[in-house]
């Protein structure tokens, strides 16, 4: 029995540490809905969607596995062969043998290591490509979801989903998939070689397989928690970013500096924290995979080494030199490839939790969408129709109260009131931005949820007061729906709303870099580029929501001089502050708390000495007191 104490310590140790981990596994599953712990997406969905993607590319896979064979057979044979050597030099022998057996060594070695190199290759470029696929088909979705829901989802965390996540995920097609069947094969054959040489020792070696399962099994629980809360630390860090480097100058301006300074390290920490116990995790788990790889070896040369050096058989069978060498070589290969899966399982956790948001965005439904049999719109003759429509934003506060009203072709209509009256709210919902809840909306006497909402859109062009330009140059933020347009007619259109006077000042003219969010332009030049990108595409229907707001006086009336050339181009519909901005419509409707209480021109309401009669006295009170002020 004594000669047996050295494994029942072991024994005793490794089943210690196994009661430690069942219990902290127990105490984590009871545990799980108070820490936030779940899963939304199984293991088995995220893998069987991914695939989908590889599946193209399958030609490609089926090359790496096959020169992956040629990569293992190194681990296979090397073994065999240095027992080999062993033997013969026991027993005496020809140099020349030796010289054959280490060529041969050292061919196997190469050859695996071109069927690396090449495996490598080929699985970066396919890889590379897949992710590529994934991107994609997720700023494809993104682009395809309504106003609503991309303002419920913060920037930052869609940049997320876009890079960092499809970056976690790329691990799995570069690396993970072929190394885990490479592993696979390689502990395959090699347990069947260790089954060859001396299978008692084999199923020695094998007794310390449930162990392994075991601490597999714990570390996946604690492993995914760890890589969730990693993602979603990372995820609120960059959202947080997003916003707070956009709205830099509005911290500066009041002197934030420190508080949002102490926020960003309130996220920082978080990941810090979320970052080391991932790495405590994993360094809990790799140790305890080795300790199984030196008790086993331990194990081999304690029993072996009594075999040889006592000349007794272990359990009926002989134990050499020859074979405690290879033994020592196989149970190497055996454990590097298990602590390798350890490693890769790791990897596997981060891809998983990265497909899961992915996924996540990818089956979020956009709420606006064609309707079966939705149709082309080819001609617009500017006709709109609002009948008994209803629409809120949030349920059961309605913006919209039964609004009805209709635009003849070419028509110019204004809409005025108060600040949440429901004046931009109209215009959003004639581009179907958002849908109704209860209504009517026709273009031409047709219900715009049949028609495409791609052949909607473009029968219209939009001048908001929030103008956007992207980071490029002067043309391509104006040629932004359509290519194909001479320089001519872009300068005939920025002549149209007199912006080709700053931009005949550039030294570059049309090809004038536009830095991120047209920070280089004042807010009046961005806001006549976005004129003269709205009027360069002829569309039927225009749309001003405040376009004039962030122009002074003098560029506001060579504008409304350039609007009234186009009233007669098609229909327009116009939401200023400003009355005297629209004065000269055909007709006007005055909201209030989204209901129509009065509409006719700037003479009949003014006649009627109602809401508008106020809100005209009003501004007119207001430049009144404005030009005594510059008189005095």
């Amino acid at each position: 029995m004594r000669e047996y104490l050295p494994l029942l310590i072991a024994g005793a140790i490794i089943g210690t540490f196994s009661v430690i981990f069942i219990l902290a596994y127990a105490f984590m599953k009871n545990k799980k809905e108070a820490i936030g712990f779940d899963r939304n997406i199984p293991d088995s969905e995220i893998v069987a969607r991914l695939l989908k993607y590889a599946k193209p590319y399958w030609k490609n896979f089926l090359l790496v596995l096959t020169v992956m064979l040629f990569s293992i057979s190194y681990d296979i044979i090397s073994p065999l062969l240095i027992a080999n050597i062993q033997e013969i030099i026991k027993a005496g022998f020809e140099l020349y043998e030796l010289y054959i057996r280490v060529a041969i060594y050292a061919s196997i070695l190469i050859i695996s290591l071109i069927s690396t190199y090449v495996q490598s290759i080929v699985l970066q470029k396919t890889g590379q490509k897949i992710i590529s696929n994934i991107r994609e088909d997720l700023f494809k979705h993104i682009e395809q979801l309504s106003h609503e829901q991309l303002h419920q989802i913060p920037v930052g965390k869609l940049v997320t989903r876009v890079t960092n996540d499809t970056n976690g995920v790329s691990m799995m097609f570069t690396n993970i998939i072929v190394t885990l069947v490479k592993n696979v094969f390689v502990i395959l054959g090699v347990l069947v070689a260790m089954l060859c040489l001396n299978y008692m020792l084999t199923l020695m070696v094998l007794c310390f397989v449930p162990f392994i399962l075991l601490f597999t099994l714990i570390f996946r629980k604690f492993s995914r928690r760890a890589y969730r809360r990693v993602k979603d630390s990372t995820t609120d860090i960059n959202t947080f970013l997003s916003e707070n480097l956009s709205g830099i100058k509005i911290t500066q301006i009041f002197n934030r500096e420190e508080r949002k300074m102490q926020e960003f390290n309130d996220r920082n920490q978080k990941l810090s924290v979320a970052k080391r116990k991932q790495i405590f995790v994993f360094g809990i788990f790799r140790p305890m995979v080795y300790m199984l790889y030196i008790t086993s070896v331990m194990c081999l040369f304690y029993l072996g080494g009594k075999g040889v050096l006592e000349d007794k058989p272990f359990l009926g069978q002989i134990i050499t030199s020859e074979v405690i060498i290879a033994f020592y070589m196989y149970i190497s290969r055996f454990f590097n490839p298990i602590q390798s899966l350890a490693e890769m399982f790791n990897w596997l956790q981060s891809a998983f939790a990265s497909a899961e948001k992915i996924f996540s965005i990818l089956d979020t439904k956009p709420i606006v969408v064609d309707e079966e049999g939705a149709i082309e719109l080819e001609n617009v003759r500017g006709e709109i129709e609002f009948k008994n429509v209803w629409f809120y934003y949030k349920e059961g506060e309605w913006v919209l109260k039964d609004v009805s009203f209709k635009i003849e072709p070419k028509q110019t209509v204004a809409f005025v009131g108060a600040t949440g009256s429901g004046k931009t709210t109209i215009l959003s919902l004639i581009c179907r931005n958002y849908d109704i809840q209860k209504g009517q909306i026709l273009i031409d006497g047709i219900d715009i949820k049949k028609i495409k909402i791609s052949s909607l859109r473009k029968h219209f062009g939009q001048m908001l007061q929030d103008v956007f330009l992207f980071s490029g140059t002067i043309r391509s933020n104006i040629l932004l729906r359509e290519e194909g347009i001479s320089d001519d007619e872009i300068m005939e259109a920025c002549k149209y709303v007199n912006a080709d006077k700053f931009i005949n000042k550039l030294e570059k003219g049309l090809d004038d870099e536009i830095l991120e969010r047209g920070n280089n332009f004042s807010a009046g030049q961005r806001q006549l580029l976005s004129f003269a990108r709205t009027i360069i595409h002829k569309p039927e229907i225009m749309i001003l929501d405040e376009a004039t707001a962030n122009i002074d006086t003098e560029t506001e009336l060579l504008i409304q001089n350039s609007l009234e050339k186009m009233m007669n181009i098609g229909t327009m519909l116009i939401v200023a502050h400003r009355l005297s901005t629209v004065q000269h419509a055909d007709n006007i409707i005055v909201l209030s708390h989204g209901e129509i209480i009065e509409q006719g021109t700037h003479f009949e309401l003014l006649k009627n000495k109602g809401r508008y009669y106020s809100l005209y006295m009003l501004q007119y009170r207001k430049q009144e007191l404005a030009n005594g002020t510059k008189a005095g």
